[in-house]
Formats: C-alpha cells, structure tokens, sequence
C-alpha cells in the first residue's frame, strides 16, 4: 500500500498530541493551525502550512480535529474552495449531527470522501495513542484511513454510515456527564461525612463503582487541582449537543441546568470534574 501524503488541521489539546503521533510513526505529514504557534514543533520534521488550501493541494488524506460547529463549518469552506477530488477527509472533531451531515454532503458533491471519527479519551490517551475512536462511513474509505487510525486509537469502531461516528460519541459523552456529576456529589457527601479523598477514591476505584473514568479523575481530586484534560465547557457542549439530537430525559435536564451553571459562575475552562467546585458553593 503507497503511503498517503497526510495533512492535520487544529492542533489543540487533542488535535496537537495526534497529530504528533503520526509524525512520530513517519508518515509524510503537514500540518495548520489558526494559532501559527502551536504548529512550531512541527517544523523540523513535517511541512506547516499557513494556509488550510496549500495543506489541502499538498495532501490526500486530510484529518481535521475542530472545538465546535463554527469551527468546523468554518475551516470546511475553505477546504472546498480547494480541488478536492480523490480526497479523504477525516473529521475526528465532535459537532453536531446535522454539522457532520452538511460537511459529509458538501464533500461528497466535490468528489471526495468523508468520516466522521470522533474519539474518546482526552489529553493523556491522545498523546499515548490509546484513544477509542468510533467512525461513521463508507467501508472502503475506513479501510484507506486504518493505518493512520491505527496511530491515534487503539480501538476503531465502525458503527455505520456517516453520522453514525458522532452519535457514537454524543452517546458516551452523555453517559461520562453523568459519571462526573456523579462521583464530584459523592466525593463531596463523603467530605462531609469527614472521609479522607484518598480513601474514599481507592473505595471507588476497588468496587464495581469504579471505571477508567473514575480512576483517570482520582489524582485531580486528592490534589483538589483541575487543570484541564478535558474542559468543562467542552463537556457542557457535548452536553447540549445530545440534548439537540433527541437526549431529552430527567437526567439531561439536571445536567444542562449543573453544567450551564457551573459555566456560567466561571469554571468552565476548569477540567470536567471541577464540576466539583461549583457543586460544593
């Protein structure tokens, strides 16, 4: 199989450490971010762009990892001001399904193709290739993607055609918002009750309660310090996004109305489970 000519676009927190990942596996790659800065590691080893249509006319294989809807529609219309036929398009970014549907569509009238791919995992399994990545699309193009999906993820799941990636993870996302509140309430009921964090969280993490997540949030709250792996604006994002695509139950309710909250008096650039300082006000 020839090795494809790889572009990456948005290196944030997730896109940044990915990105590197398939640097790291020697694949031909280019790379663009709005913030030039953050592309400067990149410069010994990889070509960055400045401009997403040069990164385009020079790559067959384009990820694209984006914060939002606005991000995403944004960078996509420069994208198609490009020749794109033959393309492969990878948007591993989590936006809404309508977004995912426009971008599949637009794409596809340009002759290329498209997947959506999102991931789960944050900041840790991005940089260590360990993430979960649940991917919506046709057969053919998945099996072209594989072998740099194989660097990011140690898991790809096809769940089916396009859209189909981004309900996977608006799905767990929604589950994981509840895995958060959750454990943030107990930590602060067992503060109450005068148990110490670290014994409460070995608790948790030792019986049928604990998870990954759990157990990745456990240093955060011993050292009661939450800088972001994960921000808490981002979950309220997923958050509502769900809630958009039909996640209209009790639940949902009480969590849009903790997480907005908790945004809206200033902890949203926080880690996810400093949703704990807003609940303990």
């Amino acid at each position: 199989m020839e090795t494809e000519k790889i572009g990456f676009i948005g290196l944030g927190n997730m896109g940044h450490p990915m990105a590197k990942n398939l640097e790291k596996a020697g694949f031909p790659l280019s790379v663009y971010n709005r913030s030039p800065e953050k592309a400067e590691d990149f410069k010994e080893k990889s070509t960055v762009y400045t401009q997403i249509q040069d990164l385009i006319q020079n790559s067959s294989l384009i990820f694209t990892m984006l914060t939002d809807d606005h991000a995403a529609t944004a960078v996509y219309e420069e994208i198609l001001k490009s020749d794109i036929s033959g393309k492969l398009f990878v948007d591993m970014s989590t936006i809404s399904p309508q977004a995912t549907s426009q971008l599949a569509g637009a794409v596809k009238i340009k002759q290329a193709s498209f997947i959506d791919a999102p991931v789960a995992g944050s900041t840790m399994p991005a940089a260590e290739g360990t993430l979960i990545i649940m991917a919506g699309g046709e057969e053919k193009d998945l099996q072209r993607a594989m072998p740099y999906l194989e660097k990011l993820g140690k898991a790809v799941k096809h769940l089916g055609e396009n859209g189909k990636g981004i309900a996977g993870k608006l799905s767990v996302n929604y589950f994981l918002s509840t895995i958060y509140q959750g454990l943030a309430e107990t930590v602060l009921f067992s503060d109450k009750l005068g148990i110490e964090r670290a014994a409460m969280m070995e608790i948790i993490n030792e019986s049928a309660s604990g998870s990954g997540a759990t157990k990745v949030k456990t240093p955060m709250l011993i050292n009661n310090t939450y800088d972001p792996a994960f921000a808490l604006d981002l979950m309220l994002k997923d958050i509502l996004l769900a809630h958009n695509a039909g996640a209209d139950s009790p639940l949902s309710k009480t969590l849009i109305e903790t997480y907005q909250s908790a945004h809206d008096e200033g902890f949203g650039k926080d880690d996810v489970i400093g949703i704990i300082n807003y609940l303990k006000k």
